[in-house]
C-alpha cells in the first residue's frame, strides 16, 4: 500500500512538473516575441500546456470535482459508486462464477489427481495431521470452557427429551423387517451360539451344568448312575449336537418356523411400541431416568474429561499417536487413489455435481456481498481505493497528453507556415 502511495504521489508531480515547464516554456517564447526559434517553442508550449491542462482535468473529474467547482459531469466515481459495485458483482456473478466456468476450470484442474499426489508424499501428510490436530486442540479448548459444557449438556438433554422413543425404536425395527433384513440378525445370534456351542470349554459347562442340575433335583437317582463325570459329559455333548443340528435346519430353511416366530414377536413388538401405552409409558420413564440419573451423568462427564486428557496430552508428544494415525492414513488415501483410476474419477465427478447444486447460490451470495460491501464504503475510501489501483496509470495519460499536445503544436506550425 506504501509503495502504491509512493508511486501515485511521484507520477502526480511529474505530471504536474511538465505542465509547468509547457507554461514556462511558453511564457519565455512569448518574452521573447516569438522570433526564430521561439515561434516553435511558443508553438510546441502552448499546445503542450493545453495538452495537459485538458488532460489534467479529464483524469481528476474521474475521482473528484476540479479545484473543489461542482462541475456537471465530473467526480463520476464516486456519484456511480452504487452502480459500479452492482456492475462489478454482476461481472464477478456471470463471468467469473458462471457455473459451466466452475466445471470446467475444475475438469482442468483435475482435483482427484492433484490430491493424489499431495497426500502421497509423506511430508505432506505430516503436515496436514499437523494441521488437522490444531484444530482438534483448538476445539478442545473450546469445549473445555464450562459455559460451553453447560449449553452442551443442556442442548443434548433439549432433544433427548423431545426424542419419541418408543416410535423411534418401532421405526428401526421396521426398517430392519424391510427385506427380512431383521433375519440376518437371527442368523449372526444362531451363528454366535453355535460357534460357543463349538468349542471344548463349552462342553464342559453344560455337563458341569447337568450334572449340577441332576444332584440337585435327583440326588437319589443320581446315587444310581456309575459314572456321573462320563453321563454328564455325553449328555453336553448330544445337547450341543441336538441345538447344532436345529441351527442347521433354521439356516438352511428361509420359512422355517422358528424365522416366522422371530418375524412375527418383532412385528408384534414394532406396534406395541407404537400403540401399546404401558410400553410407551415403560420406556419413556427408562428414557428419563437415564437423563436424570446423576450417576450416569457423572460417569458421562468423567468419561469425557478423561478422553479430552487422553487426547490432549497425546497431541502435546512430539510423537503423537494421534497425529501418526492421521498421516498414516492420509498416506494411505493417497495410494488408493493413486491405484484407482475409478476412484479420482468418482471424486472429480461428485466436485462437479457439488458445484452445479450450489453454484447459483454462492454466485448470488458472492455478488451480493461484493456489491453490498462497496455500496458501505465511505466515498472517500472508495475512491482512494480506486485511484491507487489506477491513478498511477491515469498520470501517464497526462504526461503523455503534454507530450503529444506539444508535437501536435508543432505539425499545426509547420502547416500553418505553409499556407
Amino acid at each position: 500500500m506504501d509503495q502504491k502511495k509512493r508511486t501515485l504521489r511521484n507520477n502526480k508531480a511529474l505530471a504536474l512538473a511538465m505542465m509547468v515547464c509547457a507554461g514556462i516554456l511558453f511564457v519565455i517564447a512569448r518574452l521573447q516575441q516569438e522570433h526564430g526559434v521561439w515561434q516553435w517553442v511558443g508553438a510546441f508550449s502552448e499546445a503542450a500546456m493545453i495538452g495537459a491542462l485538458a488532460d489534467w482535468f479529464a483524469v481528476v473529474a474521474l475521482f473528484r470535482h476540479p479545484l473543489g467547482i461542482p462541475i456537471p459531469h465530473t467526480a463520476i466515481i464516486p456519484g456511480k459508486k452504487d452502480a459500479i459495485a452492482e456492475s462489478l458483482a454482476e461481472f464477478i456473478q456471470d463471468k467469473f462464477l458462471a457455473t459451466e466456468a466452475l466445471v470446467s476450470k475444475v475438469r482442468k484442474l483435475n482435483p482427484a489427481e492433484h490430491l493424489t499426489s499431495y497426500l502421497i508424499s509423506g511430508k505432506n501428510a505430516a503436515g496436514l495431521a499437523k494441521g488437522i490436530t490444531r484444530v482438534i486442540s483448538d476445539s478442545l479448548d473450546f469445549i473445555d470452557d464450562e459455559r460451553v459444557k453447560t449449553i452442551m449438556l443442556a442442548a443434548i438433554n433439549n432433544r433427548i427429551g423431545k426424542i419419541d422413543l418408543p416410535s423411534s425404536l418401532g421405526t428401526i425395527l421396521d426398517v430392519l423387517r424391510t427385506d427380512n433384513r431383521h433375519q440376518a440378525v437371527l442368523d449372526e445370534i444362531l451363528s454366535k451360539v453355535a460357534a460357543w456351542l463349538a468349542l471344548p470349554e463349552s462342553h464342559g459347562k453344560i455337563s458341569r451344568a447337568i450334572e449340577n442340575w441332576c444332584s440337585s433335583e435327583y440326588p437319589l437317582l443320581v446315587k444310581f448312575i456309575p459314572n456321573r463325570e462320563q453321563f454328564a459329559k455325553g449328555a453336553a455333548e448330544k445337547i450341543a449336537g441336538k441345538i447344532n443340528s436345529f441351527i442347521q435346519s433354521v439356516n438352511a430353511d428361509s420359512g422355517h418356523e422358528l424365522r416366522q416366530h422371530f418375524d412375527n414377536a418383532v412385528s408384534d413388538f414394532s406396534a406395541r411400541l407404537r400403540n401399546d401405552g404401558e410400553l410407551r409409558d415403560s420406556v419413556e420413564a427408562m428414557k428419563q431416568n437415564l437423563m436424570n440419573n446423576l450417576q450416569l451423568s457423572d460417569y458421562i462427564r468423567n468419561l469425557c474429561a478423561d478422553l479430552e486428557a487422553w487426547v490432549r496430552n497425546d497431541l502435546e508428544l512430539p510423537q503423537s499417536r494421534i497425529r501418526e494415525h492421521l498421516a498414516a492414513a492420509a498416506v494411505g488415501l493417497g495410494n488408493t487413489l493413486a491405484k484407482s483410476g475409478d476412484l479420482k474419477d468418482s471424486i472429480n465427478q461428485h466436485l462437479e455435481m457439488v458445484i452445479r447444486k450450489y453454484a447459483d447460490d454462492l454466485r448470488t451470495g458472492f455478488s451480493k456481498h461484493v456489491s453490498g460491501t462497496i455500496k458501505q464504503w465511505e466515498d472517500d475510501d472508495f475512491v482512494g481505493e480506486i485511484e491507487l489501483s489506477i491513478g498511477s496509470d491515469l498520470q501517464f495519460i497526462r504526461m503523455n497528453g503534454t507530450l503529444v499536445g506539444g508535437l501536435i503544436g508543432l505539425l499545426l506550425h509547420a502547416v500553418s507556415l505553409q499556407l
